[in-house]
């Protein structure tokens, strides 16, 4: 018995900052001493490390539930089903909605009860609640929709990551640049035939690592400090995800009983480019193996890093034909995994 994804949505935002909208940042150190480095160099390190080139934000007008809305209506069409014969809507996101000029989150009523209002399903019994897990929420939602589904508890589930956290940054902080908003969404069903989630990991760590992403005072110290915003220890996260998400990934992958050189694709949470190659590097490293050319198909280019929205929104620009020199075709083997706060590792692996 398997499950498998039978639609998938995506809304990518139009608003789209480039690195060069960076210039006149003031960027401070945490102490709130002014950057040794002229914002030109910052940039240029900055996307040599990460990638990023350009992000997108979310219109004015809309906050995380309404991007939400826009994926789940997308993914409903694209599986052909009726949106009243869902049994759940599980809504992985960090911070709620957060309505532009302020950073306050809103997540009451919850915000998969309010997609599940603003796509109009009458169904009572169609249960809507969110999930925080960091980065890895969408895959966990999914994770959560197989044993759903196995157990015999639903029939049907929609799973949305969906993220604006560009509301969250503190603009004196270098890694304001990293974040980005979007959604992703999927309807996920029993599997009827050789399709689907063939095994899975999921895993928090929570010692010394629970604390490396958190929520923090502004490094501007003439700002009020009991206003927060999305903060991490960048270094040990890097150190954290090449430590422990190739060992997920192998166990998950050994589990399924598939070997590497049938997988033709790795959905990898779009977080750094440089730490995401690394963690492939070390993946293939442990069955005594190189990377194939073109494994890890990459949208944080243009994208940005929009935390649980990069996996689904990846994967629905790649069924779309939207990332270039990449496709997945039925049959085809694909990992997918994540890493993020808590500290969470989660993976998956999944015939198409």
């Amino acid at each position: 018995m398997k499950i498998k994804i039978i639609g998938t949505g995506s809304y990518i935002p139009t608003k789209s900052v480039s690195n060069t909208d960076f210039g006149d940042h003031v960027f401070l150190n945490e102490d709130g001493t002014p950057f040794g480095y002229p914002n030109e160099v910052v940039i240029k390190k900055f996307k040599g490390i990460t990638g990023i080139e350009n992000r997108r934000y979310a219109e004015d007008q809309y906050n995380a539930s309404d991007l939400a809305f826009f994926a789940a209506e997308k993914a409903i069409e694209n599986a052909a089903i009726d949106k009243e014969s869902l049994d759940y809507i599980i809504f992985a996101h960090n911070f709620g909605d957060v309505k532009i000029g302020t950073n306050q989150t809103d997540i009451l009523p919850s915000l998969a009860t309010r997609v599940k209002n603003k796509l109009g399903v009458k169904n009572p019994k169609c249960v809507a609640y969110d999930i925080l897990f960091g980065c890895p929420g969408w895959i966990e939602g999914v994770l959560q929709a197989n044993a759903f589904i196995k157990s015999g508890m639903a029939k049907r589930v929609l799973v949305i990551g969906a993220e604006t956290l560009s509301r969250v940054v503190d603009d004196h902080d270098r890694d304001s640049m990293i974040y980005s908003d979007g959604a992703g969404a999927s309807v996920l069903e029993l599997s009827t035939d050789e399709a689907g989630l063939l095994s899975y990991e999921s895993a928090t760590f929570a010692n010394d690592e629970a604390n490396f992403l958190y929520f923090g005072k502004s490094y501007n110290p003439e700002l009020d400090p009991d206003i927060k915003y999305i903060k991490m220890y960048g270094r040990k996260i890097y150190e954290f995800a090449l430590s422990q998400v190739p060992n997920a990934m192998k166990s998950c992958l050994d589990k399924s009983g598939i070997g590497i050189e049938e997988v033709k694709k790795i959905l990898i949470h779009q977080a750094n480019e440089k730490m995401d190659e690394a963690i492939i590097e070390r993946f293939y490293k442990l069955y005594d193996k190189t990377p194939p050319k073109d494994i890890m198909p990459m949208s944080i280019h243009d994208l940005g890093n929009s935390s649980v929205a990069t996996v689904p929104t990846l994967f629905d620009l790649i069924l779309k034909g939207e990332i270039e020199n990449h496709e997945i075709n039925k049959g085809d083997v694909v990992i997918f995994a994540s890493v993020g706060a808590g500290m969470n590792v989660n993976a998956f692996v999944y015939r198409y």
